[in-house]
Formats: C-alpha cells, structure tokens, sequence
C-alpha cells in the first residue's frame, strides 16, 4: 500500500516519458522548456537505458558512401537526402547545446574500407558529393591518396574519406541530457517495467523490478520512446529489433597507423580506437534472422566474423587479445526514417531510429515534443 503522500505527488504527471534513451530524454527536456511548471517523469525498467543509448559505438555519422548508395534500393531519393540532413543537422545541434567537451566529441574525420567488389562506388562518388552539396555545401568523399599507409590488409583496395564525421562518447553525452533533465526539474524513475498503456485515457502500468509491485500511473499525455522495445506496448507498430555486437580490445602494445572512425560492407561493420584499444562492432547482416532479438546475448557467428577481420583485415598478422564484448538493441522498418507519431488521444510515439540514435535522437525528441504540445 502507497501513503497518501505518495498517492499524491508520485503517480500522476502532465507528460509521462516511457524509456530514458537519448529519444526519451530529449522529448521530456523539450516539453519541460516549453512548458515550465509542467510534471514530467521519465520511466526506465533498467539502471541505464535499456536499448542502445549506452551501448552504442560513439559514433557521429550520418551515413557512409556505399551505405547512402545501398539506401537508394528502399526509399526514394528525397527521402534519402531528407535522412542524412537530418543525421548531420541532428550532430550539429547536440554540439551545439551541450559543447563537444560534455560530449566527448573529436573531428577525426571518417573512411570507408572498399575491396575489389566495391570499386564500383567510386565511380558514383562524384554524382553522391553532387546530391550532397546543397547540405554541405562542399564535396563529403574522397578518395585517400595512399591507403596503404593505414596498415590494412592487401583486400582493401581503396579507402574513401569522410571529412564530416567524428566521434564521441555516448556516457558523456548521457550524463550531459541527465544534467539537462535534473536542472529542468524532471523525474527519471528507474526500475518500473511498463507493461500496458491505455493510449485514450493516459494510464500507464507498470511492475517494480521485483515483479509484484503493480503500479498505475496517469498522465495528461505520454511519450512511447521505446525503440526496439514498442511492440509491446505499440503492437502494430512498424518495428523490427536489430541487434548489435560489439567487441572491445585490451590496451594494444603497438602503434596504431591510422586515426578516425571507420565502416566497412555498406556500413554495417564499424570501428575505431578508444583509450589504444580497439573498438569493433556490427556485422548484423552475417545474420539478419538471429540478430533480429531484443535478448542480450552474443551470436557466436557473428563474434567469430568481427575476430577474423580484426586479425586478417584491421590489423594483419597482429595478436588481439579481447577485453570485453556486449550487445545494445537498435529498431528498424521498411525504411530507415524515423516514426514521429499520434498513436492514441493522449498518446505519440518517437521510434525507429535506424541505428542513428546519437544523430537524431534529440532532434527527434524535439519533434515529439512539439507533437505532444499540441494534442
């Protein structure tokens, strides 16, 4: 049984958030700024993030040349150049709210490792820098002059460069949108598994991290910022998980011949250094059918493919001895845009990310946010 005090001040609130993500978060401090006096909460049923805020690879892109290509086959044009304006827009603006210090961020710049199926690309670089100017306003790919120099394997035949990309560090720009909701005023409440939402009546329910706890919260709206996770509570949602592995080296003992943030096969391996470690992640599309879970486990095919190019392709012949590995939960449909939607009288959601939360989450939690506004 509740007091009446907690009755009173803990279960009913102008906006409840579910999910405490980079999404989840920038759409409760948007609506805070908005509205001033407002009671907003943020519900979380894990310690951290649930999904892939926390867990991602640090990476600021918004799209590599053979990935933006590789778009061309599932959504129009319009749409793909809308995308990677709103990736790169989205990078800029958390720079600019929270300072690249808080983020962690450096402009290392990007590279596409090619091999000789890929040497095809090259040849539309030109027509993608051309698509790309208007957003730019400058050529994004080059060609690295002598990619030799990097260290790689003889299977890499070219290397394309991005100068518009970096890195950052996903626990600092946690920590920075924590910071931001504390100083708003907004509640983050932890443990609390939501299980059901009546999207017409603003009534959220949930259990405690024990299981026997059920708890009814209400509010005058709410914000379904779930990711891979909304079936569950959005069942006709457009949502398919896509899990990510990524693998963490021990402190290397030699020199490293290369600097930036790099994407192999159409983006969908990925790697770069961190603290002379080496960070090496994805690689889902080995699997698409095992990776398709929202369980935190490691694909052991997978694993085993990420090792090989470690040794055989990243660093040839080099012993790499790993420290640690782990999986976060990203959400994918049809195409890559996001769903920024009503999905009920008091209810909108902000989902499917496309495995670009760090570039268009608070954008994106800036848009539900004008949503929710005007319900």
């Amino acid at each position: 049984m509740f007091s009446y005090w907690e009755n009173k001040h803990f279960f009913k609130f102008d906006l409840i958030v579910i999910g405490s993500g980079f999404v989840g978060l920038s759409t409760a401090i948007h609506f805070k700024k908005k509205h001033p006096k407002a009671k907003v909460l943020v519900m979380e049923r894990g310690i951290f993030p649930t999904g892939a805020s926390t867990k991602n690879a640090g990476f600021a892109c918004f799209g590599s040349l053979t990935e933006i290509l590789d778009d061309f086959w599932s959504m129009s044009q319009d749409e793909v150049l809308a995308l990677v304006e709103r990736r790169y827009k989205g990078l800029n603006s958390i720079r600019k709210q929270f300072g690249d210090k808080n983020l962690g961020y450096s402009h290392v710049n990007g590279y596409e490792l090619l091999d000789e199926s890929q040497l095809k690309v090259i040849e539309q670089m030109a027509g993608v820098n051309k698509l790309l100017k208007p957003i730019f306003k400058e050529d994004v790919f080059s060609l690295v002059k002598n990619p030799g120099k990097m260290g790689f394997s003889g299977q890499i035949k070219a290397i394309v460069k991005n100068k518009f990309e970096g890195e950052l560090d996903p626990g600092k720009y946690m920590s920075s949108l924590w910071n931001l909701a504390q100083r708003e005023g907004i509640r983050i409440l932890t443990g609390i598994s939501v299980y059901e939402i009546n999207k017409d009546e603003g009534i959220v329910l949930g259990e405690d991290g024990s299981g026997k706890t059920n708890l009814e919260f209400k509010g005058s709206k709410i914000a379904i910022c779930t990711n891979a996770f909304t079936k569950k509570l959005w069942p006709e949602s457009d949502i398919n998980p896509g899990r990510g592995l990524i693998l963490l080296s021990e402190p290397l003992d030699f020199k490293l011949p290369w600097k930036g943030t790099f994407h192999m096969d159409k983006g969908y391996v990925y790697f770069r250094q961190i603290d002379g470690r080496l960070l090496l992640g994805g690689a889902r599309n080995k699997d698409f059918e095992g990776e398709s879970s929202t369980d935190f486990t490691v694909n052991p095919k997978i694993k085993s493919h990420l090792e090989k190019l470690a040794t055989e392709v990243i660093f040839p012949a080099k012993n790499i001895q790993w420290d640690t590995e782990w999986t976060g939960i990203m959400a994918f449909g049809k195409i890559k845009s996001p769903i920024i939607q009503q999905v009920g009288l008091k209810t909108a959601a902000a989902v499917r990310l496309g495995g670009m939360g760090v570039a268009i989450g608070w954008q994106a939690g800036k848009e539900l946010s004008v949503l929710i506004s005007k319900m």
